[in-house]
């Protein structure tokens, strides 16, 4: 970092995980890193997918970090700490993490390896919690922030997306209760339930045929469709819109609870609370559930 840029004693520090082109947590990297007394830990597992006006940005730096790989963690809270005792000295510690790594997985349960969807909740529920751990000194030292990002697919059941809503499901419960847990040492918990974004999420899902024998057989075709479409993006929240309503959330600090984003969010808050369950059911025969029924 140039001596002219050195930063002010007010300047916030943010890390955000899984900061690939194309995704909210690039979005929300750049919206956050417009401020310039914000400073930007910008992360990825492999980093070349950070994109390079991002990256190129003074007041971003870029590091590796797998949230499925406790050695990957430990090793970039090392490194930020150096970061902010040798070129943050304003810097308390950090500010804000921003629990945004994630995978999917589309499948019936019944078809389901569960050592993927094992390797699935590592990095959707047991990644969020091991950065946590990792960065507890530097967000107790800050008095900061967690904002931990799941879905409103948690909060419905949805065919073909059991192991994903699992996961999201239980870092819910991980969220609420770190939310508690932190409370005393002056660090807030914000959870995002999600809702449909325009990203790259889904593309980065490839999706796989059913393994022979599978008693969904009979609609595997549909399966497979909905699982590239997940919908369709029509309509759907572009990622930087998402970034735009999400700063002012992950800037209240002392803000803690559940947020509601993302196309569609308010609906589904609705729904899984106040609909009955049989209509529930009905909205969500989706990728040919529906036609299995009648067969």
């Amino acid at each position: 970092m140039a001596p002219a840029d050195k930063p002010s004693p007010k300047r916030k520090t943010m890390l955000i995980t899984g900061c690939s082109a194309g995704g909210v947590g690039a979005a929300l990297a750049t919206a956050l890193a417009r401020d310039r007394s914000h400073h930007v830990f910008a992360t990825a597992r492999t980093t070349a997918k950070i994109p390079a006006a991002l990256a190129a940005l003074p007041n971003v730096t870029v590091l590796p970090l797998d949230v499925a790989s406790s050695a990957s963690v430990r090793a970039c809270a090392q490194q930020v700490a150096r970061i902010l005792e040798a070129e943050l000295p304003g810097a308390a510690g950090l500010d804000v993490l921003v629990n945004n790594a994630g995978a999917g997985l589309t499948m019936p349960l019944l078809d389901t390896d569960v050592d993927e969807a094992a390797r699935l909740h590592d990095v959707n529920l047991w990644g969020a919690l091991r950065t946590v751990q990792a960065f507890a000194d530097l967000l107790i030292a800050a008095r900061g922030k967690v904002v931990n990002v799941s879905s409103v697919g948690s909060v419905v059941n949805m065919a073909w997306n059991g192991a994903y809503s699992a996961s999201k499901a239980g870092l819910n419960r991980v969220s609420e209760t770190l939310r508690l847990e932190l409370a005393p040492f002056g660090v807030s918990v914000l959870t995002v339930m999600l809702g449909g974004v325009a990203s790259v999420f889904i593309a980065n899902e490839a999706p796989r045929p059913l393994p022979p024998g599978s008693r969904y057989a009979s609609i595997g075709n549909a399966i497979l469709l909905w699982a590239r479409e997940k919908g369709g993006l029509a309509g759907m929240m572009p990622p930087e819109r998402l970034a735009e309503e999400l700063v002012p959330d992950i800037l209240a600090f002392g803000k803690s609870g559940t947020v509601w984003r993302g196309s569609n969010a308010g609906i589904v808050r609705f729904v899984a609370g106040w609909l009955p369950q049989a209509v529930i059911d009905r909205f969500m025969a989706v990728g040919g559930l529906d036609r299995l029924a009648k067969s």
